[in-house]
């Protein structure tokens, strides 16, 4: 389907970004990485373009704000504009990501990630994108603060939108909280906001076919979930099929459902001191098998008191690291190795 048959180039960058409020640069990534838009060039080497790239545009940026990855809209737009398949690939570490399907559409996601970057080569949010976030979510303007999510999604890729961004922001807010300066509801709507907005990038990841299986849980007496949610999604862009358990998980029964499922790691997140002290009672009931057999299954062991004390690691397992991605990473490349 072909929106507009004019394609002759009208408008500079900066007249498109005043008319849908996509910045030039999140245009310039786009064509990159995707191949959309394909402005003309005139003379002296400046991007136009046309009505019918003025449409495209604007038909990636509403599905980006209504929660699709930038490179499913993309995709998406390339069906509704009846354009051919021709934009840049980019083939993630772990090859079976490849296989990894939405839910909803069946379809196979090939928005670049960033299997070979190291955290802190992802792009950097600007330090007043986390200002204006933290103060949408404290004011409860989650209009705004939607749109903010998607405008960093468009710039940074997913990995950037949760390591520069939501992870600052949630950091800010946090001790925001603890230094008296907002009650306790404004802490819980803004991460209730936000773990929402996590869930929905996990379920846009998908389901892996093929992919090693793993299962993510909080520890014993742990609520917070929010860390290892944003680990689970890069997981799962990764290529690997993460079960997510959630909160207050008692490591007999995470060890029970790990065997159950054949999973091949124990993702366990960790971030007060208090759920430290249960699960190092329970640990021995996590490396017991059903009938006393030693359970053979790796734990990755992460989480706020654990990153302050990671020798404390060591009784539970391994040490994932303080760095979301890194651990992703390093997480992968031992699945491979096994």
């Amino acid at each position: 389907m072909t929106y507009l048959a004019d394609s002759s180039g009208l408008f500079t960058a900066s007249e498109v970004e005043a008319q849908l409020g996509v910045p030039a640069t999140t245009l310039r990534q786009w064509e990159r990485r995707y191949g959309l838009p394909n402005p003309e060039r005139n003379a002296s080497g400046y991007r136009l373009y046309s009505k019918r790239d003025v449409a495209l545009i604007d038909f990636i940026r509403q599905r980006i704000e209504e929660g699709v990855p930038a490179s499913r809209a993309a995709e998406l737009a390339r069906g509704q504009f009846g354009l051919l398949t021709d934009a840049p690939q980019q083939t993630p570490s772990y090859s079976p990501a490849a296989q990894s399907t939405r839910p909803a559409t069946g379809q196979t996601d090939t928005e670049p990630t960033r299997t070979g970057t190291a955290g802190s080569e992802l792009a950097d949010a600007d330090p007043v994108s986390v200002q204006n976030l933290t103060a949408a979510l404290l004011r409860a303007d989650l209009s705004r603060a939607e749109g903010l999510l998607a405008q960093a999604q468009a710039q940074l890729g997913t990995e950037g939108l949760l390591m520069k961004l939501i992870q600052p922001a949630l950091l800010d807010i946090g001790e925001r909280w603890e230094r008296g300066e907002i009650t306790v509801a404004h802490e819980h709507q803004a991460s209730a906001f936000l773990r929402t907005h996590i869930t929905n990038l996990l379920n846009a990841a998908g389901h892996s076919r093929f992919g090693p299986s793993v299962v993510a849980a909080c520890g014993p007496r742990e609520q917070h979930e929010l860390g290892l949610l944003m680990l689970c999604v890069m997981l799962r862009r990764m290529g690997v099929q993460v079960h997510y358990l959630g909160a207050n998980t008692p490591l007999a029964d995470l060890g029970v459902y790990a065997r159950s499922v054949g999973a091949r790691a124990i993702l366990l997140s960790i971030n007060t001191h208090e759920a430290l002290q249960e699960a190092l009672e329970q640990r021995h009931d996590l490396n017991s098998g059903q009938k006393g057999q030693a359970s053979e299954i790796p734990v990755f062991v992460g989480g706020h008191v654990i990153n302050v004390h990671p020798s404390a690691a060591a009784e539970l397992g391994r040490w994932a690291g303080s760095d979301g991605l890194q651990a992703a990473q390093m997480i992968v490349a031992t699945l491979e190795s096994r």
